[in-house]
């Protein structure tokens, strides 16, 4: 105590070796602030990624249900339909209202190939695209270039042309549905196969999203 008051008194100063290890030692103290800081970076960085992670997962999942569930995007590769859809147009297909009701008449819908296409070596992945021309119970025939449901002849103002061709009468068996192509001289349907299976339908064509001109309702 009395040294270090007489250092003082007669105007001494610390030894400057010991102030430059003072000077080191804040050296190192501020080096380890900055390890310390940059530590911080480093783990608020990877929270980011984290989240950014978990928010495209959560993405990714939604993506996956609304296509299994709720609707998907579909490419017409034929002229079947025709003039309603022609090659290359991109539509919207929705798959909740089968669930609540069965497909309607004059309803544009895509579907599993019946088995006895797949018998025919059509895969189970692959999809067709028809309208719904009978419902069960109804009986349906093609005479003198008309579709005629239940004795009444069809006003079709959708198709290429009258079709070409005799069929029928037939009645639609029970949990079935009777289907045709647009392009009714050029369309692989029900009045070559046969009846679609309720079961085999998966969605409804519902908007027409491509090319953009031609977008609207189908």
């Amino acid at each position: 105590m009395l040294r270090s008051v007489c250092a003082k008194n007669l105007g001494m100063t610390m030894d400057p070796q010991n102030q430059n290890q003072a000077d080191i030692s804040q050296e190192r103290d501020g080096v380890s602030g900055d390890r310390a800081v940059e530590s911080g970076s480093g783990t608020g960085l990877w929270q980011k990624q984290r989240e950014n992670i978990v928010l495209i997962s959560v993405a990714l999942v939604l993506a996956l249900v609304i296509r299994v569930f709720v609707a998907e995007p579909r490419f017409i590769p034929s002229d079947s339909m025709v003039p309603t859809l022609v090659v290359g147009d991109r539509l919207v297909v929705e798959k909740v209202s089968y669930r609540l009701h069965p497909p309607k008449p004059g309803e544009i819908v895509i579907f599993e190939p019946p088995a006895i296409l797949q018998e025919y070596g059509y895969g189970k992945d692959q999809v067709f695209i028809k309208r719904v021309i009978g419902q069960p119970g109804q009986v349906v025939e093609v005479h003198d270039g008309q579709v005629i449901v239940d004795q009444n002849p069809l006003k079709e103002p959708y198709i290429a042309a009258a079709p070409e061709y005799e069929w029928g009468p037939y009645r639609v068996p029970e949990a079935s549905l009777l289907v045709m192509g647009d392009n009714r001289n050029n369309s692989n349907d029900s009045h070559v196969w046969g009846f679609l299976p309720e079961a085999n339908v998966r969605g409804r064509a519902l908007f027409r999203f491509w090319p953009f001109e031609r977008a609207g309702w189908v």
